[in-house]
């Protein structure tokens, strides 16, 4: 194995590797997206090819934690999915040892910072805890990404709650959204990873020699660069190691990426299609068995190239 540029790399000699072998990944569109999920599968697969880890992107489009959703969201075809309505199902036959959980980006549905809004979201992600655990799963919970109303000037409002535009200052509800889950971790002992935080800070840096660089075209979906910030926090605290592109440190790391890549686009939908939710408009997968085969075949060939 011949290494390359590190991107992300363990930065203690307490990072160590998951032992959970079933990890869950539930989340929004961005999440669903899955890039960030990819380059943490690859890199575990390349670092760790003898270790049996399965990992299932539940990601859905839209999606909440907190049940909310604004007026005319979708042109009104159809309110936001609350997680709530397949969390159930999706722990029952996904039985994984281990959640990673990313929300937020959606439930504060774009408006300004709010009680009750900040309210449902905090009971949204108390209820999750609640459930993942009473499954006999461990969670973490990972601070939402960042909203960036730069590349999208005409969408952007200053201060009122009309739909169909974004509040300009929505990165500071997020914020205060991420502060509360790292309050949770310092008084409740709760395993927060902040990725808002690394997000915000990476960003300033990329400003400093590009005032206009964004890692996101329309200020809420990550670009494939702004991925490999999300997966950040992660890398660092299982002690995995990426090329700053986000591919896994070998010399067959892009194969490697592509194959997983590849097995978990076919693996998403067919999960998603097999537990069903109500989001219009996703593709529907594969029967799940047929898809696990063909994800069985790409699987085996990372492995294969991640031994060499």
């Amino acid at each position: 194995m011949a290494l390359g540029l590190l991107g992300w790399s363990a930065t203690s000699s307490a990072a160590e590797p998951p032992e959970s072998e079933i990890i869950l990944f539930l989340g929004d569109s961005i999440t669903y997206q899955g890039t960030y999920v990819t380059v943490i599968e690859a890199a575990l697969i390349t670092q760790y090819p003898d270790r049996n880890y399965r990992i299932i992107n539940l990601g859905l489009g839209s999606e909440t934690v907190s049940g909310l959703s604004e007026e005319g969201h979708a042109g009104g075809r159809f309110l936001r999915p609350d997680l709530h309505e397949r969390l159930d199902r999706a722990l029952k036959q996904a039985q994984p040892d281990l959640v990673i959980a990313c929300y937020g980006m959606n439930d504060g549905i774009y408006l300004p910072l709010a009680d009750d809004r900040f309210a449902a979201y905090q009971k949204g992600i108390t209820r999750l805890r609640g459930k993942v655990i009473a499954a006999g799963a461990r969670i973490i919970h990972l601070t939402p990404p960042i909203f960036d109303p730069l590349p999208i000037p005409d969408r952007v409002k200053p201060h009122d709650d009309k739909p169909a535009k974004f509040f300009g200052g929505y990165n500071d509800v997020l914020g205060a959204y991420s502060d509360w889950l790292m309050d949770q971790s310092e008084q409740h002992g709760w395993t927060v990873w902040d990725l808002h935080g690394d997000m915000n800070q990476a960003l300033a840096r990329e400003r400093e020699t590009d005032p206009e660089f964004s890692y996101s075209r329309d200020g809420v979906h990550p670009n494939a660069a702004g991925h490999v910030v999300m997966a950040g926090p992660v890398l660092r605290h299982w002690g995995l190691k990426t090329t700053e592109a986000g591919t896994p440190v070998h010399d067959q790391g892009e194969d490697i990426f592509n194959f997983v890549q590849q097995k978990q686009r076919i693996l998403r939908n067919a999960w998603l299609s097999e537990i069903g939710h109500n989001r219009p408009g996703v593709a529907e997968g594969l029967p799940l068995a047929e898809a696990k085969a063909k994800a069985a075949e790409w699987d085996a060939q990372a492995r294969a190239l991640a031994e060499k």
